[in-house]
Formats: structure tokens, C-alpha cells, sequence
């Protein structure tokens, strides 16, 4: 029977994990591999910025992390991602930083995809996605327009035109069409 060890956990892991510095990648598992569709090897040493739909929202989810880590000591969200070949998908990520402190600095990540539940169904700007990944938590108006540093009536404005792309008549059936239903 072969030795079960550290190394041999972390890379037959049945989740994506990312061992990180900085936001960039210092070692991932296969199952990373395979949700991105890409080698490991042209993963480790990249920023993660390669796995966002835009430069956008890297820096703005990365402006959201530190605080809700620093006060909790780690950070989970929803959100769309990019793979390797452009396919955007659902992806559910959740880190912890080796000092809370310094969120950034070193840090543990777990990504799981969420397609086979979730599509990204209609082509969305950067914004709307991000509106899109706080609404699917149940947050209201006020909350995710905190969460995002905009107001509260922006987010009503986003929402709308979620809905005309979604062709809901209101905002459960454009949860329901968010989370695959």
C-alpha cells in the first residue's frame, strides 16, 4: 500500500488547491489543472489574474478580500472565472491567509466548479457579473452595494438589466435562472 502523506493529499485532492504568495500561484494540485484546462505547470508562477474574466475584477475582488479575511480569517465567494480557453463558469473559492493580517501575503485556496450546476448563460460585462455573484447570496441592495463601494440604486440599475438579459419578470426568477435552475 503506497505512503499517504502531505504532498500526496494536496495533489489528489478532488478540489482545486492553490498554495499562493502575493496572488500569485506557487503550487497547485491537478484538479486546478483540470478546472482551468491547463498544465500546472503553465499555472505555478502566474498571477491569478489569468483566471479572471477581466484585469477589472482581479483588482476589485482583491480589493474586497482583505478586509472580510482580516476580520474573519478567511474569504469564500461565488463568482465567474476564466478557463484556458476562454470559457467563463461559476466557481466557488474559498482561502485563508497564513496571517489574517496580511491577507495578500501567503495563503491557502480551494476552487471548486460549479458548471455542471451553474451556467453563465448570456454574456455579462464585468459589473454585472460581479452584481450577479452577490445577488445568488441572497444579499440585498444596501448589502452588496457595501460590498461592492457602489449605491444601492447602481445595484438596482444592475439588477434590471440582469433581468432584461435573463428575460425575468422579477428578481426570484432571476435567481433562479442564476443559480441553474
Amino acid at each position: 500500500m503506497p505512503a499517504l502523506d502531505y504532498q500526496t493529499a494536496f495533489h489528489l485532492a478532488p478540489i482545486g488547491l492553490v498554495l499562493s504568495r502575493e496572488r500569485t500561484i506557487e503550487d497547485c494540485n491537478d484538479q486546478l489543472a483540470s478546472i482551468f484546462r491547463c498544465p500546472c505547470e503553465s499555472l505555478i508562477g502566474q498571477s491569478f489574474q489569468m483566471l479572471y474574466p477581466s484585469p477589472d475584477e482581479f483588482e476589485r475582488i482583491g480589493e474586497r478580500i482583505p478586509p472580510i479575511m482580516t476580520a474573519q480569517g478567511s474569504y469564500a465567494d461565488d463568482r465567474i472565472m476564466k478557463r484556458a480557453d476562454g470559457e467563463l463558469f461559476w466557481c466557488h473559492v474559498t482561502g485563508r491567509s497564513l496571517d489574517r493580517t496580511e491577507p495578500h501575503a501567503v495563503g491557502v485556496w480551494t476552487f471548486e466548479d460549479l458548471s455542471a450546476t451553474r451556467r453563465v448563460a448570456v454574456e455579462l460585462t464585468p459589473r454585472e457579473r460581479e452584481i450577479a455573484a452577490q445577488l445568488v447570496t441572497g444579499k440585498t441592495s444596501k448589502q452588496i452595494g457595501r460590498a461592492l463601494d457602489i449605491s444601492s440604486r447602481t445595484v438596482d440599475v444592475y439588477r434590471s438589466r440582469l433581468m432584461r438579459k435573463y428575460d425575468t419578470g422579477n428578481a426570484t426568477e432571476l435567481l433562479q435562472r442564476l443559480l441553474g435552475h
